[in-house]
């Protein structure tokens, strides 16, 4: 499966859902709350039209809903009532207490073997 009608090829890499995965649990992290309009605006790339120029195309949000609701399912993100979230008008989702005490320890092991490694030269 193409993640996008911009795309000529699926993905090669064995992983990628995990890769999409960890890419929309940060956008998630990093924003009140996300729909899935907009990870496919942010996933999309240009679609190359040959002699005619090119043109940005949103990604596909079947797999972006797949990866939020798979997210949604282990806890890291939670949906947004209409009525809950008056600022933006709409639903989406948002980060849970527990799932972004799951991804600050992920991001403090990561930079703790950054430091090792830089230790290590």
């Amino acid at each position: 499966m193409k993640t996008s009608h911009s795309n000529e090829l699926p993905p090669q890499s064995a992983d990628w859902f995990y890769v999409r995965a960890a890419a929309v649990a940060r956008h998630v992290y990093l924003r009140k709350s996300v729909g899935v309009g907009r990870l496919a605006k942010a996933h999309g790339s240009t679609k190359n039209r040959g002699s005619r120029p090119n043109h940005h195309v949103d990604a596909s949000r079947s797999i972006d809903r797949k990866v939020l609701q798979a997210l949604e399912k282990i806890g890291i993100v939670e949906k947004v009532d209409d009525d809950e979230e008056a600022t933006s008008g709409k639903g989406g989702r948002r980060i849970t207490q527990a799932g972004m005490r799951d991804l600050d320890r992920i991001a403090m092991t990561a930079v703790e073997e950054d430091n090792e490694d830089e230790d290590d030269e």
